[in-house]
């Protein structure tokens, strides 16, 4: 497409601006405080549209509750990656109609990547009929006029149309207090894994312009957030549809210039488009943590190619050579799916040898989960339930060893940390993650929160690290 057509015009913005002081006047005139409720399911790129939704609605005159029952407008931010969360929204949904017998006039939204999918609008539409308002993410941008066509018309309205999707910049945005921010780089993705459904509810890749992430990510340490993560489907596909020569490595440079003490992290990122140029780039900059998050998805090159991943068991491992060669000590992590389709018992266990050859920091693990509308759900899938948690199991297996080992080699020693929270730990109140994203639980009182520290380990687990500040 056109980059005119990708970017909002700034007329129309505007006319979305006029429709939240319409809301926010209908209010006022019943002086009414208007309560709203958002609950968001999935990855951070979910969370940052939740972020903007927030903006959207307090612009409106909106303030936020996390009790349904208390809320005016309730809006579920959905995920379409697995069937868990798919069946934890409906489930959601079904709740819903004892809060909205409770209160009619109040509203219920259903947004994000699942209400995109046609299935799900249907199912919408026939079974849930006390859900007043759907909109795909496409849509995100224009929900102010949504909400007023519901709160107007007194109708269900729907926005799941098959749009192109768009840029707007300049939403209002919420976000939580504390150390951490997240900065969408892109949307959409054009890579068609076949068992993934983000292609067909996203759209296409678009990028944002440079100066709009500088000028975000600038304000965000200015304004004291000290851990930046950078999001987009394929972070390493940024810039492709930018009408200069300017790709992920320069965004990052550019970054990296910006004055001040914080991390920048990115996800997600995609081995066919990572290159020697953004490990280098990493390797010379003063603020990107020297951590790498890298799906792999499968060990097996026949598992690969019916994935449409694009690259092979090698290629895969000699990047991760030519990152560790670029950055000594890069903590690296991956995703992995398990049980995908005529696996076999050997292809499935070629990636466990992959997970014992590279030796991950951590891995975020999955038993493949069919979605409808991909082309992995129409393939044959003889294997059992049963069979693909065996596998599963000796993954985790070789990672938890793994992992064990790696944290236990850091008692004793000293290591720079960002405190950023509390923990549920009443021996270690506190949060904290080095800059290889490793969680570390600390002692000491939330006056430390937001502030880097040097920390001595002593102790750990597989999934934490503990230590006191020195």
């Amino acid at each position: 497409m056109e980059r005119k057509d990708i970017l909002v015009p700034e007329e129309e913005l505007n006319r979305q601006r006029d429709f939240q002081t319409k809301i926010k006047d209908q209010f006022a005139a019943r002086q009414a405080h208007p309560l709203a409720c958002l609950e968001t399911f999935g990855c951070q790129q979910n969370v940052a549209d939740g972020q903007r939704l927030m903006g959207m609605l307090e612009a409106c005159g909106f303030a936020f509750t996390g009790e349904p029952r208390e809320a005016d407008l309730v809006i579920l931010n959905t995920c379409a990656i697995r069937e868990h969360a798919e069946q934890r929204v409906f489930g959601n949904l079904g709740i819903l109609t004892h809060s909205k017998r409770e209160n009619p006039e109040q509203v219920i939204a259903l947004c994000g990547c699942m209400a995109q999918e046609e299935r799900v609008t249907r199912r919408v539409r026939e079974s849930y009929r006390h859900v007043d308002l759907v909109f795909g993410p496409q849509a995100l941008w224009k929900f102010p006029e949504l909400l007023w066509q519901v709160y107007e018309t007194k109708k269900r309205v729907f926005s799941v149309a098959d749009e192109h999707g768009t840029i707007a910049e300049g939403i209002p945005v919420v976000r939580e207090r504390g150390v951490k921010a997240w900065v969408s780089i892109m949307y959409g993705c054009n890579n068609f894994c076949s068992y993934c459904i983000v292609p067909y509810v996203r759209g296409r890749e678009r990028s944002r312009e440079p100066a709009a992430v500088l000028e975000e990510v600038r304000q965000l340490v200015e304004a004291g957030y000290k851990d930046i993560t950078l999001l987009g489907q394929n972070v390493n596909s940024y810039g492709n549809d930018l009408d200069a020569d300017y790709h992920f490595p320069d965004l990052l440079a550019d970054i990296d210039r910006i004055p001040g003490d914080y991390w920048v992290r990115f996800m997600s990122s995609h081995p066919k488009d990572a290159t020697p140029r953004l490990f280098d780039v990493m390797a010379a900059s003063r603020h990107v943590a020297r951590q790498l998050h890298l799906p792999f998805q499968s060990g097996n090159n026949r598992v690969l190619q019916a994935m449409n991943r694009r690259y092979t068991r090698e290629k895969y491992l000699d990047l991760i050579r030519c990152a560790r060669e670029a950055m000594p000590g890069l903590v690296l992590t991956s995703d992995v799916i398990i049980g995908f389709p005529g696996e076999t018992e050997a292809e499935a266990m070629d990636t466990v040898s992959l997970v014992d050859e590279v030796g991950f920091d951590a891995l975020f693990t999955f038993i493949f989960s069919p979605r409808p509308g991909t082309k992995a759900a129409e393939l044959p899938d003889p294997a059992s339930r049963e069979e693909k948690q065996k596998w599963f199991d000796r993954l985790l297996e070789v990672q938890n060893a793994r992992s064990a080992a790696l944290h236990a080699a850091y008692v004793g020693k000293t290591v720079r940390v960002l405190v950023d929270g509390e923990s549920e730990d009443e021996d270690y109140p506190l949060s904290s993650r080095t800059e290889g994203n490793r969680l570390v639980r600390l002692r000491g009182d939330q006056s430390l929160i937001g502030q880097f520290l040097e920390v001595r380990i002593t102790g750990s687990n597989t999934w934490a690290l503990y230590g006191e500040p020195l």
